[in-house]
């Protein structure tokens, strides 16, 4: 497997930590102060970056459903003013810029649209993602690529041949691919995990990671002994908040648990090589009965 370097001296990939991310997405409900405190919040659990989602609403929702009328916390209102208002442009992502440089965290985020690409551009994030409705959007990857920026490729609600086309589009290099199941929160029998190695087998020079929508951790530690280099989470401060997503998302605690499970995974994994360690040569020599050449 090749490594990715998304910056100086950090890759995804083989023989590196895996890159863990905190989605943020639209669970900040259109607040900075509130994104400020997830930011915080991901930093302090150890988390290597947060992940946002940029749209321009006019691309983005179908025409049909802009006057539909929505309840949010906000009162009632149509569908499009609910998505501009909790679209953050460029005031609110160049303080978000600002924090995380500050808190030493990377962050980046999904761009839905061909101008969120270019409005992203002035970041100069260390990688972009595409989400998983976004595969088959062969000009948006065209977009995408024409930065020259690393790539991650979300694989949830896909075929494998809608995964092959995308990957053959965009090709290898500085490419990333992540096995996820487009469902909120998503049950464990759905969930696929052997997919990971399925994908390292297809694609054996690329980075393959998890981007998982359950409830609980366990599964996504167990992508990681399962190979995934990299894991994304959705992240929220309460999973009882209005919003779509806070109910698949991780709290700062379950976050700072994962990051810390994740972690010892790694470690306890080594490197396959059978040895004695020093720890084990009192018990050896206490507890191993000592044969005579007659009962040998």
């Amino acid at each position: 497997m090749q490594a990715v370097e998304i910056r100086k001296n950090r890759f995804i990939g083989a023989g590196h930590p895996a890159y863990i991310i905190a989605e943020i997405g639209i669970n900040h409900n259109g607040s900075l102060d509130l994104a400020k405190q997830l930011i915080s919040e991901a930093a302090k659990a150890g988390c290597d970056a947060v992940k946002f989602q940029k749209r321009t609403p006019e691309l983005c929702v179908p025409k049909d459903q802009w006057e539909k009328q929505r309840d949010t916390p906000w009162g009632r209102m149509s569908y499009i003013d609910y998505k501009r208002k909790t679209e953050f442009g460029q005031a609110e992502y160049t303080a978000i810029d600002d924090y995380c440089r500050a808190l030493g965290i990377d962050w980046f985020a999904s761009c839905w649209d061909e101008p969120s690409v270019d409005f992203m551009e002035q970041f100069q994030p260390v990688l972009y993602k595409m989400a998983s409705a976004s595969l088959t959007d062969k000009p948006l990857l065209d977009r995408v690529r024409a930065t020259g920026r690393p790539l991650m490729l979300s694989t949830g609600m896909s075929t494998l041949d809608e995964i092959n086309q995308a990957v053959k589009w965009v090709g290898l290099d500085k490419l990333m691919i992540a096995h996820s199941t487009s469902s909120y929160p998503c049950p464990p029998a759905e969930l696929n995990l052997r997919m990971v190695p399925v994908l390292q087998g297809m694609f054996p020079g690329t980075p393959i990671g998890y981007s998982g929508h359950e409830t609980g951790l366990a599964t996504t530690v167990a992508a990681v002994t399962l190979g995934a280099s990299f894991v994304e989470r959705h992240f929220t401060l309460d999973r009882a908040m209005w919003g779509s997503d806070h109910a698949a998302s991780v709290e700062p605690g379950g976050m700072a648990k994962l990051v810390r499970d994740i972690r010892d995974v790694e470690e306890g994994l080594g490197d396959g090589v059978k040895r004695v360690y020093d720890s084990e040569l009192e018990p050896r020599a206490r507890l191993r009965r000592e044969l005579t050449p007659n009962n040998e």
